[in-house]
């Protein structure tokens, strides 16, 4: 595999890991249903593994950049996993609603399997790693500048948004709003 056609394969997998991140910023918007500290622990996993991938289509395919997204995923399939374990229970009740059958951490967990899969056996296409003989400056096409745009966009979103919920402590275990945007009364004498 070349380096530019490794570079078309990560956008590709840019947008897909871009997928999770846009449904859970609709549910988030569109349903006012706000992110668990663990889901926001999630989110920030697939932050980083994009930014792994992102580095692969940037500057060129490396393999350390794989492992950024490999350990990311790891990571972030351990938090998924919890939050399955807390909501396996019978009684237990869960967090969020059910998207095609599945609530929002397990599919993050399939997504975190999936992430560790591919950057996996990207590794083992090692041609995407041996120097060009005339190298030429990495030229960003309009499928990875769209990629790029769009998890650029949610990735500061997901920033943004965690500070006006959380401020800059720690996040609520059941959130019900915006802490920053709520107005405190002055304390009576």
């Amino acid at each position: 595999m070349s380096p530019a056609l490794a570079r078309t394969v990560n956008a590709l997998g840019l947008l897909a890991l871009s997928v999770p991140l846009l449904f859970a910023f609709a549910d988030q918007f569109l349903k006012h249903d706000l992110p668990c500290p663990l889901c926001l622990m999630q989110r920030m996993a697939f932050v980083v593994a994009g930014i792994g991938i992102a580095l692969n289509i940037t500057i060129e395919p490396r393999p350390a950049h794989y492992g950024m997204a490999i350990v990311s995923a790891i990571l972030g399939a351990a938090v998924s996993l919890r939050q399955i374990a807390l909501h396996v229970a019978p009684g237990t009740g869960s967090y969020g609603d059910p998207f095609l059958g599945f609530h929002f951490y397990t599919w993050a967990f399939i997504v975190f399997a999936l992430i560790i899969l591919c950057s996996a056996a990207m590794l083992f296409l090692e041609g995407q790693f041996e120097p060009e003989l005339a190298p030429e400056p990495v030229r960003i096409g309009g499928l990875s500048m769209i990629a790029l745009g769009l998890f650029s966009l949610l990735a500061l979103g997901n920033a943004v948004s965690t500070v006006a919920e959380c401020e800059l402590g720690f996040c609520p275990d059941n959130p019900t709003a915006y802490e920053l945007f709520q107005k405190t009364a002055p304390a009576a004498d």
